[in-house]
């Protein structure tokens, strides 16, 4: 059977980074209805300029943590991630179950990549390909360019265009889209244990990365 939650992109810690460049966002003043490309752009320099001036350690949680809700969730419609992730499983589960799933799913992705934010450089430098939005456009995917040691590192954001303005709901690193990958592998779960099983598991892996994150830390 296949292992279950593995990193889709094991050797791309940067991926964390790419999913949740919103840090510090908030106080950038981005403009998150008109331009998808200048919420992407804006959003992540204002990350790049806070590694510049205050160093993120990747045991650091409790920091980590709390940029992510005070400052990226605004960006991120993680509920239609995870509703996306589970497939048809979303529409027979509960109110109570999806808000589970949801909450342990978003954590499992915030302890797998944390440590992308205390890899990245001083100088990383970002490149955005031209692209055209148009007035009537719902979704759209924004293509970046990350310069690394070994090779450019493409990464796509897909957004859609809610009341709110533009929101992130998925993310792809060389071929492999985050909601595509989870979905099998939540289906897989579910149909050995039903959505509870998948909670559960969920929650345990949690548990084992904190603890794990724990004795680092000591």
């Amino acid at each position: 059977m296949r292992k279950l939650f593995v990193n889709p992109v094991v050797a791309l810690p940067f991926a964390f980074f790419a999913l949740f460049a919103f840090s510090g966002a908030a106080h950038a003043q981005v403009d998150d209805k008109s331009d998808p490309q200048a919420l992407i752009r804006t959003a992540t320099q204002q990350v790049l300029d806070e590694v510049r001036t205050r160093k993120i350690e990747p045991d650091d949680m409790t920091r980590i943590l709390d940029i992510v809700n005070r400052d990226i969730l605004p960006y991120i419609d993680f509920q239609r991630t995870t509703r996306l992730s589970m497939g048809r499983y979303w529409r027979t589960a509960t109110p109570a179950q999806r808000q589970q799933v949801e909450e342990q799913f978003r954590l499992l992705l915030i302890h797998l990549y944390s440590g992308a934010l205390a890899q990245l450089k001083p100088d990383q430098k970002i490149q955005y390909p031209p692209m055209r939005i148009a007035p009537t456009d719902t979704d759209v995917v924004v293509r970046t360019i990350a310069e690394t040691n070994e090779r450019p590192l493409e990464i796509d954001y897909r957004l859609y265009r809610s009341p709110q303005g533009w929101r992130v709901y998925d993310l792809n690193v060389l071929g492999a889209w985050l909601v595509q990958t989870y979905r099998q592998q939540f289906s897989d779960k579910i149909t050995e244990s039903g959505v509870d099983g998948l909670i559960a598991f969920l929650r345990q892996r949690n548990e084992q990365l904190a603890a794990g994150r724990a004795q680092q830390s000591q």
